[in-house]
């Protein structure tokens, strides 16, 4: 299946530190972004929506600035998606503005892009009810 990238950036009203743990913590993830995360033993997230599992692994945690999360198949024991799928969020601040924005790249199967667009609005949204921002 052919994949897309999604980027998309949103406006958010609060400051790094209050943002940072709801992107990148399994409790923080889990108020927004899926119905359950739960980190196993090997420190993969488990992100659990639609009573599936989609496993992944942080690839880059740069406190209050970038998380990105590889999605990779458990039962695949090579190990090996050349082209894997991922999530990556970015914290930027607009130097003029002071304004902060969270950048959205989502790299995965294809989507019609106005409904993944509806879908991070959507999401986004929860994201914000939750931080006040």
């Amino acid at each position: 299946m052919a994949k897309n990238k999604f980027v998309s950036d949103y406006q958010i009203n609060t400051s790094k530190k209050v943002i940072y743990p709801y992107l990148s913590t399994a409790s923080g993830l889990s108020q927004w972004f899926a119905d359950d995360v739960i980190i196993n033993e090997d420190k993969a997230y488990n992100f659990i929506y639609d009573g599936e599992d989609h496993f992944a692994r942080p690839t880059i945690m740069r406190i209050n600035h970038h998380v990105k999360f590889e999605f990779f198949d458990p039962s695949d024991e090579e190990g090996g998606d050349d082209d894997p799928s991922y999530i990556e969020f970015r914290l930027d601040e607009n130097e003029l503005t002071q304004t902060f924005y969270l950048r959205v790249i989502d790299y995965g199967d294809t989507y019609d892009q106005q409904e993944q667009q509806d879908i991070w609005e959507g999401l986004i949204s929860s994201l914000k009810e939750i931080i006040g921002g």
